[in-house]
């Protein structure tokens, strides 16, 4: 399986904390040597202050050497310290905040600008405290405190202007807190927000766009494959917004695994959608290839149903062992399954079943059964000659409003981006130009 695993590829562009529930997963598979993810554990967390979780992991690594433990004691002691220190200098905010009249003014005020005028003059809050509530909640952050960070995230980001140099880097950190603690509904929220500030023209450079597109782009497979609304939203992104799929198809065309598993498991986007990630796939073929991009090929470009048989078995074993897909293996195998009978049908008019069960990989009676339940769920226009094993195809024809229909559905999206492209370009000249600075 190690040859399929994209964590290597993945993990570059990831926050170190994000980075731990794959090493956890892998180490639950058993992909690779329990040694060898602990010393991977050991090197990503050495440089955050989670120092009891280093300690740990220190003395199963190393049992006899006593002497990087010592130090690992010392630098404990000087977290504790410095949390301290941060704390206090934070304690103001917080305070502040605790104020019914703050909490009031902060639900009611639209411009952080205003509300900064407010506790100014109210309150004697002094601007250099958000400076502190930054670096309290970064602190709070590396010490694996997610809860407390958003606290202080939230006190910051009220109080300061989107031009604000640490406004960017907040709002990442913000979003990997709500991906550490599962608060799917924020963090949608937040990689919208990221996503609009990255794609409004006067951010950057075309190479800082192009980055900050390629993290948001792998930190977005966390929300998409927990949130209940994430498969429709990943195909809108990456698929149908161009300046995304260029992203992928320049420096992370293995996301392609992603985009092509959420276009198999929802069955509202296959039609265009496939047809538009056939092309991709067939582009990027010599980049990237596994046996999901595989299974589309011998589908839908090949016509190869018994290659495309072989890579459903590979599939099951790839998703099983992926982190973002290991809960959707279920809806893939009954949607690809399903994708081979309607590919299979629009070829022949009469099949036999214990062929058909041969290409779906189940018995005669499972694959009976399951045409049953097509049929009887209106997916289906057949019927079953069990004398003689056969399912009869019905002919279906399109009608010529519904011709229409299909013709004419994208051009509502389509005027959508061109207004959305002009009022960008609108606001180019009014906005300065963002800082790019991490968090």
């Amino acid at each position: 399986m190690a040859q399929w695993d994209l964590s290597s590829k993945i993990v570059p562009y990831l926050d170190r904390h994000l980075v731990i529930p794959l090493l956890e997963f892998l180490s639950v598979k058993e992909i690779y040597s329990e040694t060898d993810l602990l010393k991977a554990k050991l090197d990503v967390l050495s440089k955050t202050n989670m120092v009891d979780f280093v300690m740990d992991i220190h003395q199963v690594l190393y049992p006899c050497q006593d002497e990087p433990l010592a130090k690992l004691r010392e630098k404990r002691e000087t977290v504790v310290q410095r949390f301290d220190v941060l704390q206090n200098e934070a304690e103001p905010v917080l305070q502040m905040f605790s104020n019914s009249d703050v909490t009031a003014q902060a639900q009611s005020s639209r411009d952080p600008k205003q509300l900064l005028d407010y506790v100014t003059k109210h309150h004697n809050f002094k601007p250099a405290l958000t400076d502190a509530c930054h670096s309290f909640a970064k602190f709070q952050f590396d010490c694996g405190n997610y809860a407390g960070c958003l606290e202080y995230l939230y006190f910051q980001r009220a109080l300061i202007q989107v031009t604000d140099a640490t406004f960017m880097s907040g709002l990442w950190g913000k979003l990997a807190c709500e991906i550490l603690t599962q608060s799917w509904d924020a963090a949608l929220e937040d990689l919208k927000r990221l996503q609009s500030l990255i794609d409004d023209p006067s951010f950057g450079n075309s190479l800082q766009t192009l980055q900050q597109r390629t993290w948001l782009i792998h930190w977005s497979l966390y929300v998409f494959f927990n949130h209940p609304k994430g498969k429709d939203l990943i195909i809108e992104l990456f698929l149908h917004q161009k300046q995304y799929l260029n992203a992928i198809q320049t420096t992370c065309p293995w996301i392609l695994r992603y985009l092509s598993t959420a276009v198999i498991i929802n069955k509202s986007s296959r039609g265009d959608d496939m047809k538009d990630l056939v092309k991709v796939i067939q582009e990027e073929s010599y980049t990237y290839r596994d046996p999901i991009t595989s299974f589309i090929e011998d589908l839908y470009v090949k016509f190869d149903f018994d290659g495309a048989q072989q890579k459903l078995r590979e599939c099951e074993t790839v998703l099983a062992n992926d982190f973002f897909l290991v809960a959707c293996i279920d809806d893939f195998i009954e949607n690809s399954r399903l994708m081979i009978f309607e590919t299979f049908c629009r070829i022949h008019q009469c099949i036999s079943i214990d062929m058909l069960a041969a290409k779906l990989n189940m018995t005669p009676g499972e694959a009976e059964k399951w045409i049953v339940n097509l049929i009887r769920n209106a997916k289906l226009d057949a019927k079953i000659d069990s004398q003689l094993g056969h399912v009869v195809m019905g002919t279906q024809t399109m009608s010529p409003y519904q011709q229409l229909i299909e013709k004419t559905k994208a051009l509502s999206f389509r005027s959508q981006m061109l207004q959305m492209n002009v009022e960008k370009k609108k606001k180019a000249q009014e906005q300065p130009n963002w800082g790019n600075e991490g968090f």
